[in-house]
C-alpha cells in the first residue's frame, strides 16, 4: 500500500513573456547602475535596453495576459494599506497575482525607473546623442539632471532592496515560494484566493 502526499495545486500565473521581461529587467538594471562611472557607452546601452523594457511592459500591462495587465492588480491605496496591516499581524490572504503591496511597488519601480530613464536621455541629448537629440530637452543642463538622475537611479535601488525583502516576507506568510513563481511561471492555487 503507498502512501500519497497531497501537494497543492498549482496553476500558471505568470506568462513567459512576463518572466523574461522581469529577470531581463534585473540584469539590465543593474548593468547600467555598475558601468555608470568607468564604462559610459555600455551603460547608455543597458539603460536603453531598460527603457525599452519598461515601454514593453507598459503595452503588456495593457493588452496581455490575464495577471499582467494592470487592471488585474494594481488596487487603491486603501486596500495596499490593508494588506500591510494584515502582514503586521502575519495573516495575510493568498492572491494568485500580485498582491495589493506587491502591486504598489511594481507602480513605483515602473515610475522610478520611467525618471531615470527620461532623465538619462535628456542627460545624452545635451550632448548631441540620443532619441531626444535636437529637441527642446537638449538645451536643459546636464549637471543638475545628472542629480535627479542619480537620485532616481539610488531611489530605485533602494525599491528594489524594498520589493526583495516584501518577496521574501510574503512568501513566508503566504506559504509560496514567489522567487520560483516568477521562474517557473506557477503559483500554488487556493480556493480562499481572493483574485482567483
Amino acid at each position: 500500500m503507498s502512501i500519497q502526499t497531497e501537494t497543492p495545486q498549482t496553476v500558471k500565473v505568470w506568462d513567459p513573456l512576463v518572466r523574461v521581461f522581469h529577470w531581463s529587467l534585473v540584469v539590465t538594471f543593474f548593468l547600467a547602475f555598475i558601468t555608470e562611472d568607468d564604462w559610459m557607452n555600455l551603460h547608455i546601452q543597458a539603460g536603453y535596453a531598460v527603457a525599452l523594457l519598461i515601454a514593453f511592459r507598459l503595452v503588456w500591462g495593457v493588452i496581455g495576459t490575464r495577471y499582467a495587465r494592470f487592471s488585474q492588480f494594481v488596487k487603491a491605496p486603501s486596500a495596499v494599506f490593508k494588506y500591510l496591516g494584515q502582514m503586521l499581524t502575519l495573516k495575510v490572504p493568498h492572491h494568485l497575482g500580485h498582491n495589493p503591496a506587491a502591486a504598489a511597488m511594481i507602480v513605483s519601480l515602473i515610475v522610478s525607473i520611467i525618471m531615470v530613464s527620461f532623465t538619462g536621455m535628456v542627460i545624452i541629448a545635451a550632448q548631441g546623442q540620443g532619441p531626444l537629440a535636437g529637441t527642446l530637452f537638449a538645451g536643459f543642463n546636464p549637471e543638475w539632471m545628472e542629480e535627479i538622475h542619480e537620485f532616481f537611479a539610488n531611489f530605485t535601488l533602494l525599491l528594489v532592496i524594498l520589493h526583495v525583502a516584501g518577496v521574501i516576507v510574503s512568501s513566508l506568510l503566504e506559504g509560496e515560494n514567489l522567487v520560483k513563481s516568477m521562474i517557473n511561471g506557477r503559483k500554488k492555487y487556493h480556493s480562499e484566493g481572493v483574485d482567483k
